[in-house]
């Protein structure tokens, strides 16, 4: 069945405004049609995002946010916004047990994040976990991958990481490993070559509220992409902007940390994602951000963030066989009755469901392929993934405000 209801789009940015929680998201129902449709139907722009800072502009932006992660913040409390915050909504009681099991350094007292990052489908996987701070999230992996699984977490902020490696030893003697099933690293993920991580090599990456934080996106997605095995999936949450952020907003120190000043605009991350490889974004929820900091909200002006969850998977090739018809088979631990994709697919079930070519392809090639029955069919009628009914008028609205 399809997902449909919910905000609009134009909405979601609108309620930036006077959103009275920031960080966390609800379910995005059209609009995730909307931003997907974007791309697939032909909405094309060249982005223009931080990717062309000069090298040692870089350099400069990874020094401020380490020492802003690594000096000025020792609690989430100390967050000047409320952008890098979760929401307190329910949580899978897999998820809830594996987190009470995290140690209280690690969570939540130097938590910081966009968004819970948990995809489903994890036993026995390998993750890599982008900015993966003082391991919160590597921690809740760890479980639900099992001890035949690996999560390796990777971040540029040697404090960061100390606190992480600190309790690698408390988390398997109480997880009941016989050997660790979890490795961090430090440093860039623009740069996983660097830190010796091989191609085709990892089943999932993730990054809960970082990839805002590098000075070049394009070569975040592209180091993602290489790691992946093919079928693999970037699964991430962050931050987007309603427009291209000024020069001012990219080069102020607290909007850098705070997760603001280095958003993407939106419409680029498409962009960014064809040319990398990876399959059009599935969006999976979003919501409106509100900076609650008059001083900083005179800085940004009128633009408008949201935070989303983004889905993006290395299809090959050989996968892209035409539309299909799907049934789930179910079994999946925490989704076993119905499985929520994204914004546009819910699959219950033993519930035939007509996809796309796009859609067939995803899960014809990925850690899903299992779970699902498959067959040839013919291309979905009404609001498809590819046909999504939205017009230009409407997906620029919110910029007109």
């Amino acid at each position: 069945m399809k997902v449909w209801g919910g905000v609009s789009l134009s909405a979601a940015f609108r309620g930036a405004r006077s959103a009275p929680v920031c960080g966390g998201r609800g379910r995005f129902g059209a609009s995730g049609g909307a931003w997907r449709g974007a791309h697939r139907s032909g909405v094309r722009h060249q982005p223009h995002v931080p990717t062309a800072v000069a090298a040692t502009c870089g350099e400069q932006i990874h020094r401020e946010v380490q020492d802003y992660y690594g000096k000025e913040l020792q609690k989430t409390e100390d967050l000047k916004t409320n952008a890098c915050i979760t929401s307190s909504k329910p949580l899978p009681k897999v998820v809830r047990d594996a987190l009470e099991r995290v140690h209280e350094e690690v969570h939540p007292l130097r938590y910081y994040g966009c968004g819970l990052v948990v995809p489903e489908c994890l036993a026995s996987c390998r993750i890599l976990d982008l900015g993966s701070g003082s391991g919160r999230d590597c921690y809740l992996l760890s479980q639900l991958v099992g001890e035949q699984g690996h999560v390796t977490g990777i971040d540029m902020t040697e404090g960061q990481v100390e606190v992480a490696k600190k309790h690698i030893a408390y988390h398997m003697e109480k997880f009941g490993y016989q050997k660790p099933n979890v490795e961090f690293l430090q440093g860039y993920m623009e740069k996983l070559g660097d830190a010796g991580l091989a191609d085709n090599s990892y089943d999932i990456v993730i990054s809960n509220c970082v990839i805002n934080l590098a000075p070049d996106k394009r070569a975040v997605l592209q180091e993602a992409y290489r790691v992946l095995k093919p079928g693999g999936e970037m699964y991430f949450s962050d931050v987007y902007a309603s427009q291209r952020l000024s020069e001012t907003v990219r080069k102020h120190r607290v909007l850098w940390g705070e997760c603001l000043a280095g958003a993407l605009y939106w419409k680029d991350l498409y962009s960014i994602a064809e040319e990398v490889g990876f399959s059009p974004p599935c969006l999976v929820t979003a919501s409106p951000i509100a900076i609650g900091d008059k001083e900083l909200e005179s800085i940004v002006g009128d633009c408008r963030f949201v935070s989303a969850t983004f889905r993006l998977f290395k299809v090959p090739g050989s996968s892209r066989a035409g539309p299909g018809q799907v049934t789930y088979n179910g079994g999946i631990v925490g989704h076993e009755r119905e499985l929520v994709f994204d914004a546009n697919f819910t699959f219950k079930e033993g519930e035939l469901v007509d996809v796309d070519a796009e859609m067939a392809a995803i899960l014809r090639s990925s850690r899903f392929a299992e779970r699902f029955l498959i067959q040839p069919g013919a291309a979905p009628q009404g609001c498809s993934c590819k046909g999504v009914k939205v017009g230009s008028r409407q997906l620029h609205s919110w910029v007109q405000g």
